[in-house]
């Protein structure tokens, strides 16, 4: 039978059952905080929704394709990304506790204004934006090649079925499923893994020693991501809302352990790729390796991105829905709340039919923000409002400056893919905290 029939099977059956699976929200407070559960969510459900909301279709792809570049050593390098949970939750927890803040919203308005406030809404809003178009991207592959029907026809469908049961429940479906999720999402690792070591000239030890630790082979990545992981988590509402759910003890301790299993369950599914490199594949590393094992083991693979995809992709809707609504006060109604989840899904699927990168949106992104590191490691410390303004525009800038291309070669000092990623977010960075203290230096030599 035609493999795309089995496909389009997969994606169909398991949203509806998700469909009919998931709760119905008949409140505001179910749609929006997921509040219907007489218990919030304990640390195995909170840490299971973590990893598997941040475990995009687009992050192990990547994971895959890093693997195939630059063996175990890109699986690590991408991991590093993982970094963001244990920064986000220590930091997010004195929040809570010594802050008393009841979101990230809330301490910025405290701190910064309600100006400050609506710039960040924009650049997580941007950040929404770009987990649509680039998760549902993943699915388009294994249906046909980019720029074809099928390509552009499963994105469509699997957009439209995940944002029907989204809508049903909003975060209440997202959390929800995510339990669900996160199941199928380590059985089907573990079948994925059994089946590639099963191969008699494939070991853990060749997987060990299947990289260089240079920085013209992966390291650039590695740093660049670590550096990015103490900004990165804060424009994300994907991790952040769940990171007000629970009690603040529960809540470090999940991201403390979603550090660990999730960029563990990175690593792991870089051994995809590197598989591939030792078979001499090019191109999509998971798509090629499902296609040499056969039609059952391309749809494991298949299954497991339309798992992690539905995953990222529900709770994309349920927090831009709760962006509008409840952080920028816009309309909280069911109704108002649905229609934002409609508008999310078709202006995210626009950048399909613009041959967007896949990794660009987690790179490019990650740099625009470096601006919020010195705003949340340094939470406590008093200064004036416009250190926000001056640090978050030197962050967007840095972001520019990577887009376009025009960091001065003169200040990179590695070799190889990734370099300028990495300086730009060096000299970022660096740029950011000094531009962020400035105004507190100025005014205490101005007394």
């Amino acid at each position: 039978m035609d493999v795309k029939l089995w496909q389009w099977g997969l994606i169909i059956t398991s949203s509806l059952i998700l469909f009919f699976l998931s709760p119905l929200a008949k409140t505001t407070e179910e749609f929006f905080k997921a509040s219907k559960r007489k218990k919030p969510p304990n640390t195995f459900i909170l840490t299971g929704s973590l990893i598997i909301s941040w475990i995009f279709a687009k992050s192990i792809t990547n994971a895959a394709n890093l693997g195939l570049e630059f063996g175990i050593v890109g699986g690590i390098a991408y991991a590093g990304y993982y970094l963001s949970f244990a920064v986000a939750g220590i930091i997010i927890y004195f929040l809570r506790k010594n802050g008393g803040f009841k979101s990230i919203h809330h301490f910025l308005t405290s701190k910064f204004g309600k100006g400050a406030m609506r710039v960040f809404s924009v650049l997580i809003a941007i950040r929404l934006f770009n987990e649509v178009w680039s998760n549902t991207m993943v699915i388009g592959t294994y249906f046909g090649e980019q720029g074809s029907k099928a390509f552009y026809w499963s994105i469509i469908v699997f957009t439209i079925l995940t944002l029907v049961y989204t809508l049903k429940g909003g975060l209440s479906s997202s959390i929800f499923t995510d339990i669900i999720q996160m199941g199928l999402f380590a059985i089907l690792l573990c079948i994925i893994l059994w089946k590639v070591f099963s191969i008699q000239d494939f070991t853990v030890s060749e997987v060990a020693t299947s990289g260089t630790w240079s920085f013209s082979l992966g390291l650039n990545l590695f740093f660049a991501a670590i550096i990015q992981s103490f900004s990165y988590p804060f424009h994300d509402p994907v991790l952040t809302d769940r990171a007000f759910l629970s009690s603040p003890k529960t809540t470090l301790r999940s991201f403390l352990w979603a550090t660990l299993l999730g960029g563990l369950s990175i690593v792991l599914f870089s051994v995809i790729g590197i598989y591939a490199q030792t078979q001499g594949m090019e191109g999509q590393a998971a798509v090629e390796v499902g296609k040499a094992f056969g039609l059952i083991f391309l749809l494991v693979i298949n299954f497991i991105m339309i798992t992690s995809a539905a995953s990222t992709l529900d709770s994309t809707f349920s927090s831009f829905s709760k962006l509008l609504a409840i952080d920028l006060k816009w309309g909280k109604s069911l109704s108002f709340g649905r229609l934002s989840m409609i508008i999310i899904a078709l202006l995210g699927t626009i950048p399909v039919f613009l041959n967007a990168e896949i990794l660009s949106a987690t790179t490019i992104s990650g740099t625009m923000v470096i601006g919020l590191t010195p705003v949340f490691l340094f939470w406590k410390m008093k200064v004036p409002k416009v250190s926000f303004y001056v640090s978050i525009f030197t962050g967007i800038a840095f972001g520019f400056i990577l887009i376009f291309e025009i960091f001065p070669k003169q200040l990179i000092f590695t070799e190889g893919k990734y370099a300028d990623l990495l300086w730009v977010n060096v000299w970022g960075i660096g740029s950011c905290i000094l531009l962020y203290l400035l105004p507190t230096w100025i005014k205490k030599q101005n007394i």
